[in-house]
């Protein structure tokens, strides 16, 4: 099996493999496999099947020329976004289950590059917390140790990506989403600059945005590549790229950059796990040996208590979108998220949308000043046990540890990336390093990732079910 989605859609192009091929292989992986992991919410086979026969039949008509770059490469969709003519549950019980009237702009442009949906993947309920164990859709496994969480709320991406159940996935990313996942599975996640990659409407005030989770920086930039096109029709998109970010990616990364660290904890009392600074740790010592200067300077962030009070009241108040047809069937923690949503006034959520604002502009430049790039931990821990939040009783407090680094560049609208590059012995699990960058700057982050996958790995790493 080619694990690539360049790779595969190469082979395609070249009539090495014919997209019916393709759809099968994965379809069976699916069958055998998803019983145990729970990637997959909402399956259509017959219509995967019909849509991968037509591939084909382009294959022989057109010239490779002719064919979009991902032409007959199946891809999952996050249930958080419409599929035209399959249902959207936002992992909820309380949604209506009809069929999309039509697709949302994201999948639109992921159809015109010609990927094929291959069915929707596990998502916590309304995206809302790191880990998919919700009374909609179930529990979603870790390959790599079945017994943890493989993060979220793009569980499911990142467990088909890593599963070998799908090449590449679409993932969202609103305070980790796309970045969690892929440390906890072992998988690239790219969350882009504020406004690069543009959704039906701007969620959570700008935190959020969609990408994907894969196994290759190639895969990554290329399929950035189809979804970063100027959006006439949204409240704000800059042009079309005039370079692409696959190109940028064969670029070599600049010398002497200066390089930034952040390993603690910005919330109070989160305690950082030793492999995750050992990840660190290794990640800056190849970016030494590659010729960059690590910098210790702080960035200006503002205090745990308030930057956690802040992010809190404009992501309740801004999720609380999600049309829902029977309230009583919301889960307890999101009934909670509400209901603490219609407790801020108009004037105190304008004020924190205001300071997420200040906070944004204070980090932003004071980072351009000092770093070229930031390392920090993607995580603060492992992935969790399977239902170790309920020690807690508050899944969204024992999503802190998860989030604590990665939603900050939510706030800032940086492009942030994680990559798998340690993992650890003693549990066997892949920790991931997140590298950040000043806004517009995903070729630079893409470069210096490139540097860091020649220098520790991580493509051949497979989790025990290979």
């Amino acid at each position: 099996m080619i694990n690539s989605a360049v790779e595969l859609a190469a082979a395609i192009r070249a009539k090495e493999v014919s997209p019916v091929e393709v759809a099968d292989c994965y379809l069976d992986r699916i069958a055998e496999l998803d019983p145990k992991f729970n990637a997959f919410c909402f399956r259509a086979d017959d219509e995967v099947r019909t849509a991968a026969k037509a591939a084909a039949d382009a294959v022989l008509r057109c010239s490779p020329e002719e064919l979009p770059p991902f032409h007959g490469v199946p891809l999952p969709i996050k249930d958080l976004v419409h599929v035209q003519g399959w249902p959207t549950t936002y992992g909820s019980l309380a949604t209506d289950r009809s069929p999309q009237p039509k697709p949302d702009p994201i999948v639109r442009r992921f159809t015109e590059a010609g990927f094929l949906p291959l069915g929707k993947t596990t998502t916590s309920e309304f995206g809302a917390v790191p880990f998919t164990e919700s009374e909609a859709q179930g529990i979603s496994r870790n390959p790599w140790d079945p017994d943890r969480t493989p993060g979220g709320s793009s569980s499911g991406a990142g467990v088909a990506v890593i599963a070998g159940m799908a090449p590449v996935a679409h993932a969202e990313d609103g305070g980790g989403s796309i970045r969690i996942p892929a440390s906890c599975t072992g998988l690239v996640g790219l969350k882009s600059t504020r406004g690069l990659v543009t959704n039906a409407v701007v969620e959570v005030e700008g935190f959020a945005t969609s990408g994907v989770v894969s196994r290759t920086l190639a895969d990554t930039a290329a399929a950035l590549d189809v979804l970063t096109r100027h959006d006439p029709g949204a409240w704000w998109s800059q042009p079309t790229p005039t370079r692409s970010l696959a190109g940028a990616l064969a670029v070599e990364a600049p010398p002497g950059l200066r390089i930034g660290v952040l390993t603690a904890s910005l919330i109070d009392g989160i305690t950082v796990d030793p492999a995750c600074l050992t990840a660190v740790g290794k990640t800056l010592r190849a970016l030494e040996e590659a010729g960059h200067q690590i910098v210790d300077k702080p960035l200006p962030l503002p205090k745990s208590e308030e930057l956690l009070s802040t992010f809190l009241k404009v992501w309740n108040v801004a999720s609380a979108g999600v049309p829902v047809v029977d309230p009583d069937r919301i889960e307890p923690h999101n009934r909670a998220q509400r209901e603490a949503a219609k407790s801020v006034d108009s004037w105190t959520y304008a004020e924190s949308v205001h300071q997420t604002q200040v906070f944004s502009r204070r980090i932003v430049e004071a980072f351009v000043d000092n770093f070229d790039l930031l390392v920090t931990p993607t995580m603060a821990g492992l992935p969790p046990k399977i239902g170790a939040w309920r020690e807690s009783g508050n899944p969204v407090v024992a999503a802190y540890p998860m989030g604590v680094f990665t939603s900050l560049f939510n706030v800032t609208g940086q492009p942030a990336i994680s990559l798998p590059l340690h993992h650890d012995e003693a549990s066997g699990l892949p920790v991931g390093v997140q590298l950040v960058a000043a806004p517009w700057r995903e070729d630079l982050l893409l470069q210096v990732s490139r540097t860091l996958e020649q220098a520790l790995p991580w493509t051949d790493r497979r989790p025990p079910l290979h």
